[in-house]
């Protein structure tokens, strides 16, 4: 790739999530395949040895892929770092919430059900999550390795936008999401 195609840093976090980024899913490891849809997006990797004054440096967004979420679409994460930089705003690939969400009140005659939450308001963070280039000159240092709190830390100053991710940008927590995620990524 030359450096005019590159369209942004990228990082595919694996740290503090056990073994399960390298389960095998259609016979590659997770953190493989997510590195793999970073490459095809135009997003250089690096890795969380980069010092962070290089980063900042480069005058690029930072692009925070998350191993668990693996099959997210090149294009995908390619449109959501084109959105951060155009817009100037932290992007996040999120699901809606289709549960119902209750309220839980402690009483003194024990737990009670209370109100239901808007599942409008409500969503699933997925991946990528993509600081624009002024976020990324304000930070001090690299963003935690926990996305939610990466956003969390960003998200008070700077303005956040939700993107729809597409199913096969699922989060996995375990060997059956693998599985499941495997049968609806099968070509």
């Amino acid at each position: 790739m030359e450096d005019d195609d590159l369209l942004a840093l990228g990082v595919v976090v694996e740290r503090d999530r056990g073994s399960l980024p390298f389960t095998l899913i259609h016979g590659e490891s997770l953190v493989a395949c997510a590195a793999w849809a970073m490459g095809e997006a135009g997003i250089r990797l690096l890795d969380l040895s980069t010092p962070w004054e290089a980063v900042r440096e480069a005058g690029l967004s930072l692009v925070w892929h998350d191993a668990l979420c693996p099959m997210t679409p090149p294009d995908f994460l390619a449109a959501c770092a084109r959105r951060a930089l155009t817009d100037g705003v932290v992007t996040a690939g999120v699901h809606p919430v289709t549960d119902t969400v209750k309220e839980v009140i402690e009483t003194l005659g024990g737990p009670m059900v209370g109100a239901t939450h808007d599942r409008d308001e409500l969503r699933h963070l997925a991946s990528p999550l993509v600081l624009p280039p002024a976020v990324v000159a304000a930070l001090e240092d690299w963003p935690s390795s926990d996305l939610r709190e990466a956003l969390a830390s960003v998200a008070s100053k700077h303005r956040v936008v939700w993107v729809d991710a597409p199913p096969s940008a699922r989060r996995v927590r375990d060997a059956d999401d693998v599985l499941a995620l495997a049968a609806i990524t099968r070509r």
